[in-house]
């Protein structure tokens, strides 16, 4: 009897949204040093894999055309890397479903590629605790060991020292782009201080939305000012979510231009969501949860 061909996989990359950056130094390499909170609610992208003999990339989604599937592309850089470090002789055919902004400060293409390393050690039966995927992720980008983990937790260092944290709280969580993209490149030298505090001693559980934003409130996004000064539109964003029933916090996520907003539960960000959808019907709106 033939064969049955191996069911195809899926991993979802998960949006990362820094719930707080501060840039605390700039190394001799020019790596920012970071110390952040990284929230990942359920929300992202989604990959697909099928067993190949070759190795290619299709993408789709309503964010497609963003993107090329050439070898500059996260997904493919990860799975190639990924093939060399463990001699796998093996190919896979990969298909992107692109959901998320691309360049807007929540991880688009370090959440694929963390998503590749997952689902390509799943397909080809590579340990996770393995060292050399760490490695792989920390070259690939800063962001992509915390993406890799897809875990609420605090980074540091590049992104790559991790601490998890035992719980973040089910609060509602509203994120919006203005669909403009801003490049982080530009921003980091638009700062005006790279030296700055570290996020004081972090709980590892926040119990609920109230002690989670209490704590938020003596932190901040230190590339908001660079980001708003360099994209107006982030202004206008952050003011709406301020002005929104019920907000407990809002704020920009990574170097922008996506901001996020924090609510008690998870249908007041609904109603915030269907509200903007019809006042700003341009912009990316996206109501979750925060975990």
């Amino acid at each position: 009897m033939p064969t049955s061909p191996a069911p195809r996989l899926s991993e979802q990359a998960r949006a990362k949204v820094n719930l707080a950056l501060h840039v605390t130094g700039q190394r001799a390499d020019g790596y920012h040093e970071l110390d952040t909170l990284a929230a990942f609610p359920p929300l992202g992208d989604t990959l697909h894999a099928d067993p190949a003999e070759d190795l290619s990339l299709m993408i789709k989604g309503p964010f497609a055309r963003h993107l090329t599937a050439d070898g500059d592309n996260l997904v493919l850089r990860a799975a190639l890397a990924l093939r060399e470090a463990f001699a796998v002789q093996a190919g896979v055919a990969l298909v992107l479903e692109k959901h998320l902004p691309v360049a807007s400060g929540i991880g688009g293409g370090s959440a694929d590629a963390a998503a590749a390393l997952r689902i390509l050690c799943r397909l080809w039966n590579i340990d996770t605790t393995d060292p050399r995927l760490h490695e792989i992720a920390t070259r690939l980008g800063a962001d992509v060991p915390m993406c890799l983990a897809s875990t609420p937790l605090r980074a540091q260092g590049i992104g790559d020292r991790l601490t998890p944290l035992a719980a973040l709280p089910q609060a509602g969580f509203l994120l919006v782009n203005p669909r403009i993209e801003v490049a982080t490149p530009t921003v980091f030298r638009a700062l005006a201080s790279r030296e700055n505090p570290p996020i004081d001693a972090m709980p590892q559980a926040f119990r609920d939305a109230a002690q989670l934003v209490a704590f938020l409130h003596g932190t901040r996004n230190d590339l908001e000012p660079p980001a708003t000064a360099l994209a107006t539109p982030i202004r206008d964003v952050l003011a709406v979510l301020n002005g929104l029933p019920d907000v407990l916090l809002a704020r920009m996520s990574g170097s922008g231009a996506t901001c996020f907003a924090i609510f008690e539960d998870a249908p007041m960000a609904a109603r915030a969501a269907a509200f903007l959808q019809q006042a700003r019907p341009g912009w990316w709106i996206a109501a979750t949860t925060l975990t």
